[in-house]
């Protein structure tokens, strides 16, 4: 008779908050004893949680019990970085970068056309039932961990693939990996292959954006977190209400969408409306905020991810990362990059794509922002980029995936 599996090694939400601050400083010791990682801009949370998760396989093929994480700090951690990215943006940046955001959507909608065309060539050389190609495709690596779970159980029952959502879940995590160490190599190339420098006068006015740094008069302070901390929590409330209003009404977003636009709602019309309260934007108090939320959410991401579940399926999700991992790249230096610019702006764009469309949006902010504090500030990137993965792209991928599977 067979024995019952082993029940599963649970650490509560806050044992792994405690372990994701702890995994960053790992990130940061392995950053310091090996410098690679930092001249190619791979972000600390990234190695410190590749590294944990390799030290969970371990304990998991040693013990034969699986290890469960409580994410709830996790995902709270991200509705508040998000929250930030909305306080910190401005109407003015995101009208003059209007152009941008249009080109930019329409490259990623091509990327996520060549994405499923390349899951589908996986699939086949595998001989996996082709439906599957949108399980290889956007329905894991740009819409994430979280699109896979949705659109799984519909692979499954309405086209017969067994065990969809275990494939889309297992080309996610390895997507995630490929992201984390993509991104900061490739802006690496970009910007020293064709001297690029931040604050440069062309890529000012390719970006038409103002840079808003911290000043010496302006450090670090009590009230300046806890202003910080207040206004997130008042755009979280915002956005929170009109989360529930958007469900009510059968809109179904991630939480953290409405609670970025209310954060930009908020920061365009109080300080205009009260000219002498003091706010928090583009001050290091949110600044540090902002880091801490996403250092430890990325770090918890990585430590988080189930490696003994790939086993399986390791051909086809060798082959297809693989794959998948050389047209982003193609596609980014011979496109995206060309396209946004060929400014340093775009070298810093480039890092969040392959960021977001072989990962998260998280990977991508994190490897545009190792890129920016090693070769200075790209301000707009870090609005276009987010609109573009956290906003349009669940929209398109929704109608890509249903028109890949009714071919």
């Amino acid at each position: 008779m067979p024995q019952p599996p082993l029940p599963p090694i649970a650490i509560d939400a806050f044992a792994a908050f405690t372990l994701g601050i702890l995994v960053y400083f790992i990130g940061v010791r392995l950053s310091d004893r090996f410098p690679v990682l930092r001249r190619y801009s791979i972000p600390e949370p990234v190695s410190g949680g590749l590294l944990t998760a390799l030290a969970v396989l371990g304990v998991v093929l040693s013990t034969g019990r699986a290890v469960s994480f409580d994410l709830a700090v996790r995902d709270f951690l991200l509705v508040y970085f998000f929250t930030t990215v909305g306080l910190n943006a401005r109407l003015s940046d995101l009208v003059k970068g209007g152009p941008l955001l249009g080109i930019m959507l329409v490259l990623t909608i091509v990327c996520m056309g060549l994405q499923n065309a390349t899951g589908l060539v996986s699939a086949l050389l595998w001989g996996v039932p082709q439906h599957a190609g949108v399980m290889l495709g956007t329905a894991s690596l740009i819409g994430g961990h979280g699109t896979a779970i949705a659109w799984g159980p519909v692979v499954q029952e309405q086209h017969g693939v067994a065990g969809a959502a275990e494939l889309g879940i297992a080309t996610a995590t390895l997507g995630l990996i490929a992201a984390s160490v993509l991104g900061g190599p490739l802006a690496r190339f970009l910007i020293e292959k064709n001297g690029l420098i931040a604050h440069s006068d062309g890529e000012q006015i390719a970006e038409g954006a103002e840079i808003d740094e911290p000043t010496a008069q302006d450090p670090v302070s009590n009230d300046g977190v806890l202003r910080s901390i207040f206004w997130i929590h008042v755009a979280i409330a915002l956005g929170f209400s009109a989360h529930e209003s958007l469900l009510a009404a059968g809109v179904k977003l991630p939480l953290f969408v409405p609670c970025l636009l209310a954060g930009i709602l908020l920061s365009n019309t109080i300080p205009r409306l009260f000219r002498r309260l003091p706010w928090p934007a583009h001050t290091p108090s949110l600044a540090l905020v902002q880091e801490i939320s996403l250092s430890v959410f990325l770090a918890m991401s990585l430590m988080s991810m189930e490696l003994w579940t790939l086993a399986s399926s390791a051909g086809v999700l060798a082959t297809t990362i693989v794959l998948q991992t050389l047209v982003a790249a193609s596609f980014i230096l011979f496109v995206v990059f060309p396209v946004m610019g060929r400014n340093y702006f775009a070298a810093v764009l480039s890092a969040g794509f392959a960021g977001f469309s072989l990962g998260a949006t998280p990977t991508a902010i994190a490897n545009m922002t190792a890129v920016t504090q090693r070769y200075g500030p790209s301000p707009l990137a870090f609005i276009i980029l987010p609109l573009i993965s956290a906003f349009f792209v669940d929209i398109a991928n929704a109608f890509m995936i249903q028109w890949f599977l009714g071919l």
